[in-house]
């Protein structure tokens, strides 16, 4: 007897998850920055603006292939044919002394794009450290309506036509996973895409859907470094102060990943975003920088760890978002939830030294009060004299007893800084420079009684 054969079964083409995408754009860039990193090794001349983080724009391959898996496989589960996992870049909860550098966000500068943000990041952070403007504020202006480089029309209609030959259900619905169309677009930057999907979805009412950890289309184009696909999203309505269900805002995953792009983007483009909104560790994305920032000054560990150029240039894009949060209004003096920390006692903690220098030039109207602010009780000279064997720590205490640190300041335990000094002969120079500024500082005051 003659059986026949069933016939063969097509195969189901999946999409490749969000994950996959942020990855595989990692690995591309991360690639690029190496030869641009040996390139510049064997150049004298150093570039003279630091380029912007901005993919290039996808070509017309690129999106029909992507087109064309979306549409093949029409009774795979899952209607999409594709999974979502959790982000590789998105940053954990926990903000703890053990803070490590997000290696997922180590995006490189790519080339410069004439148009978007020329001239807006001079490689040089820091103030001169002589002359007048030592302590000056420096910081970057936010360009109201600022905007990047004019979408594609073309481009923008060719993905028309091509997402309108799609199947409805596949443009609008989101998988077992959340993720919609949108979020696959903006995860792999392909920003006309992005654009015409996030239109049938704003139609729908459906442009703030969130996939399983929460993240709408604008924090996944945040979080993959996609200026201009952020800057199409906020012209389209999309709320920038959504949080993901980690409480993170698009300025803090911003401030979190140091991309200085997306973060020029988010604050010019709305004026509703709020600096001081607070993750669900009782952050703002102010301290979200300065801890991303200090983790970046910390040696890298093992041979994942980024090189020394690397974490230079993470750690200027970190004090640039930073500079950037004040310029907009961010407050230096605001206080995180759980343990009280300002920007300050956590670039203390840490013995960063490069962000306590600048926020000790900055020009506040009484500095003397920002450096004594307590964090449960201690201020910023107890937790510098409790950098045992930091090679910074003589340097950081003299620098806040400058501004007007108060060493007989008692913490919660009834120490006063001079107390929790190291033992041997490093610990006593020190206690012997806070007992000359103790001293010096009774004078003072009792010169100004007499004068009274």
């Amino acid at each position: 007897m003659h059986w026949e054969k069933p016939p063969k079964e097509q195969p189901c083409y999946a999409l490749p998850t969000v994950k996959e995408l942020l990855e595989k754009k990692r690995k591309k860039e991360e690639s690029s920055a190496s030869a641009s990193r040996q390139a510049a090794a064997t150049s004298p001349v150093p570039p003279a603006t630091i380029p912007l983080p901005v993919a290039a724009p996808p070509s017309s391959a690129d999106v029909a292939v992507s087109f064309q898996q979306w549409g093949s496989a029409p009774d795979c589960p899952g209607q999409y044919g594709y999974t979502s996992a959790s982000f590789s870049t998105s940053p954990g909860v926990s903000y703890a002394a053990s803070f490590s550098p997000p290696m997922a966000a180590s995006y490189s500068p790519q080339p410069h794009i004439q148009g978007f943000g020329d001239a807006m990041m001079p490689q040089t952070f820091e103030p001169p450290a002589e002359g007048p403007a030592a302590t000056s504020l420096w910081l970057p202006s936010v360009q109201p309506g600022f905007a990047g480089p004019r979408i594609d029309f073309s481009r923008l209609e060719e993905a028309r036509m091509l997402l309108s030959a799609m199947d409805s259900t596949s443009t609008s619905s989101q998988d077992e996973d959340g993720d919609t169309i949108l979020h696959i677009y903006a995860a792999k930057g392909l920003r006309e895409c992005a654009y015409v999907a996030a239109e049938k979805l704003r139609d729908l009412g459906r442009l703030e859907a969130k996939e399983h950890k929460g993240k709408t289309a604008l924090l996944v184009g945040v979080a993959a470094n996609q200026p201009h696909i952020v800057q199409d999203l906020l012209s389209l309505g999309a709320d920038v102060n959504t949080c993901d269900d980690k409480g993170q805002t698009s300025l803090h995953l911003a401030a979190y990943y140091g991309f200085p792009a997306v973060l020029q983007v988010i604050l010019s483009a709305s004026s509703a975003a709020i600096l001081e909104a607070r993750n669900f560790e009782g952050m703002t994305p102010l301290h979200c920088a300065a801890l991303a920032h200090c983790s970046s000054k910390k040696p890298p560990s093992g041979a994942a760890g980024m090189g020394d150029v690397q974490l230079q240039s993470r750690a200027e894009d970190w004090l640039y978002c930073l500079k950037m949060l004040l310029g907009a209004g961010a407050s230096v003096l605001n206080q995180e939830i759980k343990s009280n920390k300002t920007v300050l006692h956590l670039a203390v903690k840490e013995g960063n030294l490069d962000l306590v220098r600048y926020l000790m030039k900055l020009p506040l109207p009484n500095m003397a009060e920002f450096v004594n602010m307590k964090a449960h009780g201690h201020t910023a000279l107890h937790m510098a004299a409790g950098l045992h064997g930091n090679s910074h720590q003589e340097e950081i205490l003299r620098l806040l007893l400058s501004r007007g640190a108060d060493p007989s300041i008692r913490n919660l335990e009834n120490d006063q800084a001079a107390h929790l000094l190291q033992s041997g002969p490093q610990g006593e120079q020190l206690k012997l420079i806070l007992k000359r500024r103790s001293a010096s500082a009774r004078r003072r005051v009792a010169s100004l009684q007499d004068r009274l």
